[in-house]
């Protein structure tokens, strides 16, 4: 499959997200427990990987499967990664606003990109530079308020803190996705046994939340296990369903693909998501929205275009052997 037929869809599934989302609530609640959604997209993507695998094992010759533990020891490392981002997020938002919060967290575009080159070793042009800031600017002013709104100059208004939780929690989501995608292209196993591995982990750890949330209410309302489905309607499994398979698209691109890839389809995904919020929910649009709209799409272009169609290259000029022959004979003697 193409990279981006795949980029294409998790950018479909990235910006159906957040709309199945709103959809399931109820009176501007939730029914259900929501950190049991991520536990179960966790199982989902494990089982769909696990199957996937047994039919590969199937073939012969069989899936390459590194199965040493210092290859196995690796696997843990996002899940622990993520795990302390969610807590940075908690305690950025405890200092800033949403809106502060979303656009500071378009600084993991630039420092996507910077991680990309470092760890990775992988080499981007000057104007692939540009196009990634100018991916950041664009989501950046699609998410700007208005003049007129009352929290218009909010940004500037918080404390320092939630302006370095902001930045830590950017570069632990970078970190996260670099380091995914240096796992999953380290080697050529199957992409369903790295999937098993990464995706047992996440099982295990997103366990261990629902288990710790359980000791801190005291159990009032009983393990997790015995009420892990109350609340959930049809709305709730696509929103599980839409999750894990977004995770499986992401490992697709971090094997075959890579980190850029994603930002771009999450970033137009995000801009999708405000559009069609236009549509059903009566969100107004704005000139910002627009513009964001603009600048994007002139990023996608400038990073992805061949460099010819981009810059007017010179016309080529001839050897230099060829117009010393072309000097006439009297030059030549004269010289």
């Amino acid at each position: 499959m193409r990279w981006y037929v795949v980029a294409s869809l998790l950018t479909v599934l990235t910006s159906s997200q957040g709309i199945l989302t709103t959809l399931s609530q109820s009176n501007g609640g939730y029914k259900y427990d929501y950190a049991t959604v991520p536990f179960l997209a966790e199982v989902f993507k494990l089982l769909v990987s696990s199957v996937f695998l047994w039919r590969e094992m199937q073939n012969s010759p069989p899936p390459k499967m590194t199965m040493d533990w210092k290859s196995v020891r690796l696997y843990p490392i996002p899940s622990i990664i993520y795990l302390i981002h969610n807590n940075v997020q908690f305690a950025t938002l405890t200092y800033v606003d949403t809106s502060t919060y979303q656009i500071m967290g378009n600084l993991k575009i630039v420092t996507t990109g910077i991680l990309f080159r470092l760890f990775l070793k992988r080499k981007l042009t000057n104007l692939q530079w540009m196009a990634i800031i100018l991916l950041a600017v664009g989501t950046t002013t699609s998410q700007v308020k208005g003049c007129g709104e009352a929290s218009c100059d909010s940004f500037f208004s918080s404390p320092i803190q939630g302006y370095l939780f902001g930045a830590l929690s950017a570069c632990l989501s970078a970190l996260a996705g670099v380091y995914t995608e240096f796992l999953m292209k380290k080697n050529n196993d199957s992409l369903y046994w790295q999937n098993v591995q990464l995706y047992t982990f996440g099982s295990i750890f997103n366990m261990g939340r629902l288990l710790m949330d359980d000791f801190r209410s005291g159990f009032e309302e009983g393990p997790w296990w015995q009420r892990i489905f109350n609340g959930y309607n049809m709305t709730t499994w696509l929103v599980v369903l839409n999750l894990g398979t977004t995770g499986l698209l992401v490992s697709w691109l971090m094997k075959y693909a890579d980190n850029i890839v994603k930002v771009y389809a999450t970033s137009m995904a995000m801009l999708l998501t405000m559009v069609l919020s236009v549509i059903l929910f009566n969100f107004k649009p704005t000139v910002q929205l627009f513009l964001g709209i603009i600048i994007c799409m002139m990023s996608l272009h400038m990073y992805f275009a061949p460099p010819s169609t981009l810059v007017d290259l010179p016309l080529t000029v001839k050897p230099v052997s060829e117009s010393v022959s072309e000097v006439p004979s009297e030059r030549k003697t004269d010289s």
